[in-house]
């Protein structure tokens, strides 16, 4: 038996995904956000919701770009401080201890810290109740190189993800590989 707990914001993980924008005077500025994820294939983009009151609100819109960093165990707590600290009280990449790296392809920074980074070209912008949807083009994605498998692709056992919990307000790890996606349930097949 399932109990109803209303309409509410609950979907299990949420991604931690740490927006880059620059402000009005170029200063490089990070928040935390974890109503995104990727939306489309072709072109590939990815999507985060913002409320008009935050700093980053504005920045985006002037500059049309952003960039997604994914934050990882390593930097949890850097992650944490860029969620609840306003870019508009001061420079959130000096309090962490963060290196600013200014994009070469889209108008937007991104700490070299976070081990994998997407660059976004501003697509989309979608006004949904209290929040609004930035829909950004992935014009590239920067790995660490450390974070790559043995057969050349990303692997999210070196990224080390956080993770969200919204409904306890939680960060986590991600876990072992339980099973290959499209084969595991192929043994269900009849």
């Amino acid at each position: 038996m399932k109990k109803s707990v209303g309409a509410q914001t609950l979907l299990f993980p949420t991604p931690v995904l740490m927006v880059g924008s620059y402000d009005h005077a170029g200063t490089p500025n990070l928040m935390n956000a974890a109503w995104g994820g990727i939306c489309c294939s072709d072109p590939p983009c990815v999507t985060v919701s913002l409320r008009k009151a935050r700093y980053s609100y504005a920045n985006i819109e002037a500059r049309k770009a952003f960039t997604i960093g994914i934050a990882s165990e390593n930097t949890m707590a850097e992650a944490d401080y860029v969620g609840i600290v306003s870019g508009r009280d001061g420079d959130k990449f000096a309090a962490c201890g963060l290196t600013p790296v200014s994009s070469t392809l889209v108008d937007a920074p991104y700490a070299a810290e976070f081990p994998v980074v997407l660059e976004c070209r501003l697509l989309h912008t979608i006004e949904i109740g209290i929040h609004t949807q930035f829909i950004g083009e992935i014009i590239d994605v920067k790995a660490d190189v450390d974070v790559f498998g043995d057969d050349g692709t990303l692997d999210i056992m070196k990224i080390k993800p956080l993770v969200y919990d919204v409904s306890r307000k939680g960060y986590h790890a991600v876990g072992p590989l339980l099973g290959k996606a499209f084969s595991v349930g192929k043994g269900l097949k009849k």
